[in-house]
């Protein structure tokens, strides 16, 4: 499962984090502040006990769209797993149950319902009291006839996944004409005993059939192969679905709704047969659905090589649904999207979805054939899963990109442990929610590229395919991972698993540099708290450049302070520790303006460019004409990233070589390959505050990237030309979210209540992820309002902050109505808006931003 979507928007950004963390993420570079992070305490959480083994499900399944009801019959086939058995608990949470039935096929084949009994009191479990005690050589069938009400259901949820019933139904009464009707579910980590009965554990593994019965419009979706689509005499259509390879019970979904179908195929190979490729998207999205997802069969192939077991499932379908509750899903054979992964042609140039595609798909290998068999184990799915969008960058854009986005997500869990620090596996927690976090998913990734480069390439990939092998269609642990590596190396690797797996924190290093005639000396300090974190045992590599010329060293740091010497001829140009940024942590290693100028030029490295451009960013660095050609080099380097962020850096600059300066960014402006490059620099030729730069914004305002466009026109409408009112009617209907809030921003400058409906009817239509940012324009427009109209959206802003499907539109309004306190009643509504919120992160958000 994916559970973040990122996103440019800083504030925005932070709410769709995994761990949302209010921190700012550690440079690397810089030393973190050393607060006592939260580490849980509860109790201990093993894996669930298995007294049976559930082997198969059949599923007979229709819908009452008005009640938001699933009426169901479940066929379950169980055997006891070691020990006899005369009992059955099966989990069903909410449900009616009609009734339990002993399914017995005589020599005739008529099959024969005896009644069970069964106890229901919690209505979480059903305990069934079985007709005899089974051994491990029975099999029995059981049938359960029942009413499922997962709206019913108390509302539970966690950052990574805001809902937990399971089963949901979109707009079921159509009265949101601009929404779709549809039904989906989310079953991790055990939501689908909200709509089915079974063993909801990860360490179950079961076949499964499903037949839905459906409206004649819709078109269905679940795991495995579509067998038969049968048209009933009430004019409603049952499809069957069949699933011949075991998988974990939560990894089960279906969806229904009018969704275009677009197939896609990938020809066998000698390890498996040919393969359907295939997206579900809604009809308007039809002509884009290759666009979005047509990579998918080039990273199956890409997969196959890299983790050396073929694609084993029976199809590969990809689905995108309204309000979904987390940012994807890996049902097997079946994933799950939001509704972001939409887009048109025109979206597509500024980024695509490929990251979580590539997460999403690498799960069928790590997750759903190979199962963490708990969620304490929730890294062996989520670590690789991670790690798997890091493997697909570099090999689709390269390693600059990949080295990029590992650095996003090195940040991103620095920034969760300043307020809390874990075991990656961890039994001790108090809600199983709480794995799904940037332990789980990013230090998990980074975990593993530290393996990879302290293995080498070779080994890492063979203990891998080892690995897959060993389990597939079984469950793991973490022993069973370490043991396979140490198989193929022929090491102990305890010393590894044991200080990065099971133990909270990372390194936290700081390197002083001494040098001597002859010699240069580097003192390693390992700062962390070694009271709750271990002091590392860390292979390292070290690069020395004298005379423009690398030398490197291979070392091993293990203690909490080491001296390096290495021999040298004279001063080095610049010592890298950590030269290949493998530590999972934060290195200080002070480096003054010489030595940041020759890594740029020298070290052909992300990480190394993008920490000189970083750490020169300050104007005052600029003053140094060496420094100064540095960025202005920078500004056209081969990656784009790193032109981004030095047209960034001369943001407000009004120094030397100004007129060259302005030259490379309106340059980069206008042809730069890379429409986020393009967009930056037009920011950055914004932020002079004059009007030389207008034609090359109104120029822009043509260009094929709508991030363009939308900066070109905040920035042209800024200056209000005599064109601007025509301007912004121009574009007040395009159908993409940053640039109608550009042309809002625009309207909100000089407000006209005739606008009100103008905006209230954008944030009936628009998505999600472009509402928030709409939501702050909004507020602007109605500060500068009339009370009457500040009155009048207190109504429909109340709405929104209580029921928007996503947490952060809700706090958007909530956000808003905070602008309009001294309206009479608003302060109480939002109180009432806090006290009555149930999700558990927008719960905690509102604490911490309770004022603001």
């Amino acid at each position: 499962m994916l559970k973040i979507i990122r996103n440019s928007v800083f504030l925005l950004s932070l709410l769709l984090a995994g761990n949302w963390s209010l921190g700012q993420a550690t440079r690397v570079g810089e030393t973190e502040r050393k607060t006592g992070p939260v580490a849980s305490n509860g109790a201990y959480n093993p894996s669930r006990t298995r007294a049976h083994d559930l082997i198969h499900t059949r599923l007979d399944l229709s819908f009452d769209w008005v009640r938001q009801w699933v009426h169901g019959i479940a066929r379950l086939r169980f055997k006891p797993h070691f020990y006899p058995q005369n009992m059955l608990d099966v989990d069903a949470k909410g449900f009616d149950v009609k009734g339990v039935f002993l399914l017995d096929t005589l020599k005739t084949g008529e099959t024969v319902f005896d009644t069970l009994n069964y106890t229901y009191n919690d209505r979480q479990k059903i305990h069934v009291l079985l007709p005899r005690t089974y051994t491990r050589a029975d099999t029995f069938d059981i049938q359960i006839v029942y009413t499922a009400k997962p709206n019913e259901l108390p509302q539970g949820g966690s950052v990574a996944i805001s809902q937990d019933k399971g089963l949901y139904f979109i707009n079921h009464d159509g009265a949101e004409p601009n929404k779709p009707r549809q039904i989906w579910t989310q079953g991790e980590t055990e939501a689908n005993s909200c709509w089915f009965p079974t063993i909801d554990s990860p360490n179950e593994k079961m076949t499964q059939e499903i037949y839905l019965t459906v409206g004649s419009n819709f078109r269905t979706l679940s795991n495995g192969k579509l067998i038969s689509s049968t048209v009933n005499q009430d004019s409603t259509r049952t499809d069957y679905w069949r699933q011949t390879l075991p998988h974990a019970p939560y990894l089960t979904m279906i969806a229904v709704g009018e969704f275009a179908y677009v197939k896609d195929s990938l020809a066998a190979t000698s390890d498996r047969g040919p393969l359907e490729v295939s997206y579900f998207v809604e009809p308007e999205y039809e002509q884009s659905a290759r666009a979005i997802f047509g990579r998918t069969p080039e990273m199956i192939q890409f997969f196959e090589q890299k983790f050396g077991v073929p694609y084993v499932w029976e199809k590969y379908s990809q689905i995108a649904v309204r309000d979904f509750v987390t940012g994807a899903m890996e049902n097997t054979t079946a994933t799950v999207h939001g509704e972001g992964v939409q887009m048109d042609a025109r979206q597509l140039v500024d980024g695509n979805s490929d990251d979580v595609i590539a997460h999403e798909l690498s799960h069928h290998w790590f997750g759903n054939l190979v199962t963490a068999e708990s969620w304490a184990n929730l890294t062996l799915n989520e670590a690789f899963a991670t790690y798997a969008e890091y493997l697909w960058r570099e090999h689709k854009e390269g390693v600059y990109s990949a080295d990029m986005h590992g650095l996003d997500d090195l940040n991103q869990y620095i920034a969760e442990a300043e307020t809390k620090q874990e075991p990656l596996i961890r039994y001790r927690y108090t809600d199983r929610e709480q794995m799904f976090d940037s332990h789980s998913y990013a230090k998990g990734g980074r975990v593993l590229h530290l393996l990879r480069r302290i293995v080498g390439d070779e080994a890492f990939f063979e203990s891998l395919t080892r690995y897959l092998k060993s389990y597939r269609f079984k469950t793991a642990e973490l022993s069973d991972l370490r043991e396979a590596f140490e198989e193929v190396t022929g090491e102990d690797l305890n010393w590894f698993f044991d200080q990065w797996f099971l133990k909270p924190g990372h390194a936290v290093i700081k390197v002083e540099k001494e040098y001597k005639p002859g010699s240069v000396q580097l003192t390693v300090l390992q700062q962390q708290d070694s009271t709750r974190t271990p002091v590392y045992r860390l292979p390292v590599k070290v690069d020395v450049w004298v005379k423009g010329q690398k030398k490197t060293y291979e070392v091993v740091i293990d203690k909490a302070k080491q001296t390096l010497t290495f021999s040298v001829e004279q001063r080095p140009d610049l010592v890298l520790f950590d030269a290949d940024h493998r530590i999972v942590g934060t290195v200080e290693q002070e480096k003054n303006k010489p030595e940041l100028v020759f890594q740029f030029y020298h070290t052909d490295n992300y990480l190394d460019k993008y920490e000189s451009i970083t750490r020169l960013e300050d104007k005052s660095n600029m003053l140094d004409s060496t420094v100064r050609h540095m960025m202005m080099d920078a500004m056209k380097d081969k990656f784009w990233k790193i032109r981004q962020v030095a047209i960034g850096n001369f943001a407000e600059y009004d120094g030397y070589e100004f007129a060259e300066v302005e030259r490379i960014v309106q340059s980069k402006a206008r042809n730069d390959e890379r429409s986020l490059v393009r967009q930056e620099a037009i920011n950055t030729l914004a932020s002079y505050a004059d009007n030389v730069n207008d034609p090359l914004f109104r120029e822009a305002l043509n260009d094929t990237s709508y991030a363009v466009v939308s900066s070109a026109l905040d920035s042209y409408l800024l200056s209000k030309p005599g064109d601007a009112a025509e301007i912004a009617t121009r574009f007040e209907n395009v159908p993409n979210g940053d640039i109608v809030t550009a042309v809002a921003n625009y309207y909100a400058s000089s407000p006209d209540t005739s606008r009100y409906s103008w905006f209230t009817n954008k944030m009936n239509t628009m998505k999600s992820q472009d509402l928030y940012n709409f939501l702050q324009v909004f507020g602007k427009y109605l500060i500068r309002s009339g009370g009457d109209l500040q009155r009048q959206a207190v109504p429909m802003l109340e709405v929104m902050a209580r029921t928007s499907p996503a947490y952060f539109v809700r706090f958007g309004a909530y956000q808003v109505l905070g602008l309009l306190q001294d309206i009479e009643g608003v302060k109480s509504m939002r109180k009432d808006i806090r006290l009555s919120e149930r999700d558990p992160k927008l719960k905690e958000m509102y604490e911490q931003f309770k004022d603001f």
